[in-house]
């Protein structure tokens, strides 16, 4: 029900690129420029300020993506009422997840979801959580699953399911044959801005252990290189329980504890102050909360 053109207009303020649009919008990048020019034209008015490759917000264009907002919310609104009066639950639902939980926990909470729900389109905007936390304070979502704290008063959290986060190691290292880390050695972390990262500084911050002392030797942006990297033997890293299963049931990964350290975390669901989201988003909190106890925290095997 979303006007065509005022959608597109609506994609490209948010990413502000019109290739990251023409992706989201499944059209070629010619087609998106073709829209916006022809919607400027209409208004005649510039609705972006395009300098090389960056464009920005005319205050046209602000004042028009404000309205936008509220009429695609509108129409989401409107969608969803038709919809029941069907008896369908029916719409578009873009949540934000952070980079390990969309990749290991997601998909199956997702996939239990749209079975019960097959009407609905499901979107997901996946980044560290300091990606995420972006999504929801500039409108892009209104419902993220993070692993570190938002770092934002603005908005709030309820936890989903506990993880861990362990060392690993590969099998052959010496702490996997001693069975404990006895000794610095060359770790590799997450980037900054990752939930991730930002736990195991704060872990290691109240364990007395000085962060800036570490042999950080690598940082990654996805837990699936840094397996990649120990596995190599390029270092030692801090990986979180939900994503060693295959690895540790086939013996490429070796979990070591660290004296006084057991860094434990809550995955969280994070919106805006105020009510709790209505809708789609309100929908699928109450879903994923009647399916906390079918997520246990992984084993520790």
């Amino acid at each position: 029900m979303e006007p065509f053109r005022l959608r597109v207009f609506r994609i490209v303020a948010e990413e502000l690129s019109f290739t990251r649009a023409a992706e989201r919008l499944f059209l070629t990048q010619p087609a998106v420029t073709m829209q916006i020019k022809n919607l400027e034209e209409d208004l005649g008015l510039r609705l972006f300020d395009r300098t090389g490759q960056k464009i920005a917000l005319t205050a046209a264009g602000r004042t028009l993506h404000d309205y936008a907002r509220r009429i695609a919310g509108l129409c989401a609104e409107a969608e969803q009422k038709m919809a029941a009066l069907k008896g369908e639950t029916r719409g578009r639902l873009a949540l934000g997840a952070s980079t390990t939980i969309a990749q290991y926990l997601l998909p199956r909470l997702a996939a239990d979801f749209l079975g019960a729900f097959p009407a609905i389109q499901l979107s997901i905007l996946s980044g560290n959580t300091a990606d995420v936390v972006a999504a929801l304070a500039g409108g892009r979502i209104a419902l993220g699953l993070i692993e570190g704290p938002s770092g934002r008063s603005d908005l709030r959290s309820e936890p989903f399911v506990e993880d861990e986060i362990v060392l690993v190691v590969p099998p052959s290292h010496e702490w996997a044959l001693l069975g404990a880390a006895q000794k610095q050695a060359r770790i590799i972390l997450r980037e900054l801005g990752s939930g991730t990262r930002q736990v195991v500084e704060d872990a290691l911050k109240r364990a007395r252990l000085d962060v800036k002392k570490l042999r950080i030797v690598l940082e990654l942006d996805s837990t699936e290189s840094i397996k990649s990297a120990i596995s190599a033997g390029l270092g030692v890293g801090f990986v979180s329980r939900w994503a060693l299963g295959k690895e540790i049931a086939l013996g490429l990964l070796r979990t070591v504890p660290v004296k006084g350290l057991r860094i434990m975390r809550h995955f969280q669901f994070v919106y805006g102050h105020g009510p709790a989201p209505a809708g789609l988003e309100g929908e699928f909190l109450r879903f994923a909360a009647s399916r906390r106890d079918g997520f246990g925290a992984p084993d520790r095997t």
